[in-house]
């Protein structure tokens, strides 16, 4: 059943836009996906109602964001957990990402979930005073406190090491000494600065190709602690030419927005694995394509896929780092939470424009599943806007 609303242009007038929703069933897989590992990087769910400042303290709505990491299990994706789609260091402190990697990982065991948690730095402020032994201990503090819980490591890009690091040699000397000490193989983090411009030059270089042989021989260097690497580049042909030089047994998880799925279909030569914040968004047309990807039915999987790049590459165009404001935008359309607000007060980050063909988008890739609340929730966010109202 579609549901018609009135969407605003560019031009200032409004078009009447009939939402046609979800065109076919999205069912999670019957047996566990095995022709890929692919993460959705989880985003949270806050608490409207706390009585705080939202731009400098954090309140989470623990049973929203709960259930949305069951909802990520029940379409037989892994989930990663405290990352940047999290608001990771944009809004969620670390004081709050341990409570969230706890009440995580307890959820797994509940759900039976694959889950891995971001450590980092960032109870750590970037400062000219930071040394690397303060960068190796903030390190060291979070990768023990996922490991207690009995999690895997996502070892974070850390700001406080791009900020102390003079060069190269500092990046191989910390990630050497974490990852001698770390109890199980971690998944390396290479998020780029479109992501976080204070990466800038991380690895030791502002040279995308000198980076990448620091990070290389980092990772032949500790293979047997490394799972695998993921890198946000949203440069295909770079990660790509990574990847065919990881040594055997160590993965490539794309983390690339743009490129995701001829990424993860790969070629002669190899194939990425997916560590996506476009996962958390959606989940079910992933779930579809890698539930055919499994039986051999590459044509399913590129035509599953295909309508949700240009909705990923709208949810993920500059600034980059405000695509948080996308996927919790289209968790509130799906009902998946009551409201749209955001830690940090970020549902203001992207224009009333980017929204309305961000809806747009997401209802030709099907995502939008319920036709009729989406277009009820839409019309309160333009209403508020000042759109369609008299």
């Amino acid at each position: 059943m579609s549901a018609s609303l009135s969407l605003p242009k560019p031009d200032r007038t409004l078009e009447t836009y009939a939402t046609r929703g979800a065109q076919r069933s999205w069912p999670g897989p019957a047996a566990p996906i095995g022709s890929r590992i692919a993460y959705a990087a989880a985003h949270v769910v806050c608490d409207p109602l706390a009585d705080v400042d939202p731009t400098t303290r954090t309140a989470i709505d623990w049973d929203a964001t709960l259930a949305y990491r069951r909802h990520l299990w029940s379409y037989g994706l892994a989930v990663a957990e405290a990352m940047d789609t999290a608001q990771r260091g944009m809004g969620l402190d670390w004081a709050a990402s341990q409570e969230l990697i706890r009440r995580s990982l307890e959820e797994a065991k509940a759900a039976r979930g694959v889950i891995a948690c971001g450590a980092g730095t960032d109870h750590l402020a970037p400062a000219d005073g930071v040394t690397l032994e303060d960068v190796e201990r903030a390190y060291e503090d979070q990768c023990a406190f996922v490991e207690r819980y009995g999690g895997r490591v996502i070892l974070m890009a850390s700001r406080a090491l791009a900020r102390a690091a003079r060069a190269p040699d500092d990046y191989l000397r910390v990630y050497g000494s974490i990852l001698r000490q770390v109890r199980q193989p971690v998944i390396l983090h290479w998020l780029g600065d479109m992501f976080d411009p204070q990466l800038a030059g991380y690895w030791g270089s502002p040279d995308t190709g000198a980076a990448m042989e620091l990070c290389l021989d980092i990772i032949h260097a500790y293979r047997t602690k490394i799972d695998g690497i993921k890198i946000s580049l949203l440069d295909a042909e770079k990660e790509i030419a990574m990847r065919r030089r990881l040594p055997a047994g160590v993965r490539m998880y794309t983390g690339d927005d743009f490129n995701y799925d001829r990424l993860i279909l790969g070629d002669e030569h190899g194939t990425s694995h997916a560590l996506l914040g476009i996962f958390d968004a959606i989940a079910p047309a992933a779930s579809a394509a890698l539930q055919a990807l499994d039986t051999g039915d590459t044509a399913a999987f590129r035509a599953i896929l295909a309508p949700t790049i240009p909705l990923s590459r709208h949810i993920f165009q500059a600034p980059t780092y405000s695509y948080k404001t996308g996927i919790v935008f289209l968790a509130y359309l799906n009902g998946h939470q009551p409201h749209f607000r955001m830690v940090g007060g970020k549902e203001s980050a992207r224009s009333v424009l980017h929204l309305a063909e961000l809806y747009r988008l997401a209802d030709a890739a099907g995502l939008l599943i319920d036709a009729e609340l989406a277009a009820e929730r839409m019309r309160r966010v333009l209403l508020v806007a000042g759109v369609g109202g008299s």
